[in-house]
């Protein structure tokens, strides 16, 4: 039972998350293309809402999404994290319990 209770705690360990800056640069550039290109500033705020939100969201359990094995990420401990049309790739960095969020992507882009 001290085993059980003991792995349980190790998954449910919080994580700090942090975005490198071309991270902060890629959802900035959603805002953009959706507020300009598409003209809709109100879509652009709601979908950055939600890559922020999903981003978030890591602090718990971020060894759970799946593995990025595809594109330059592939094969290289980098995980995915897919809201609606865009990819969260990230690493995580179990000793010090940080996930770093190295880009946001379209997904139609090769990445």
């Amino acid at each position: 039972m001290k085993l059980l209770q003991s792995s349980m705690k190790n998954t449910m360990d919080k994580y700090k998350v942090k975005m490198l800056p071309h991270a902060f640069r890629d959802v900035e550039g959603i805002y953009e293309y959706i507020a300009t290109e598409k003209l809709s500033p109100q879509n652009a705020k709601g979908q950055t809402d939600r890559i922020k939100r999903a981003i978030k969201s890591l602090a718990t359990m971020p060894e759970s999404h799946q593995e990025r094995f595809e594109g330059r990420y592939a094969g290289k401990g980098y995980r995915q994290l897919v809201v609606d049309n865009y990819i969260v790739i990230f690493r995580i960095n179990e000793i010090e319990k940080i996930v770093f969020v190295v880009t946001v992507q379209y997904q139609g882009r090769n990445i």
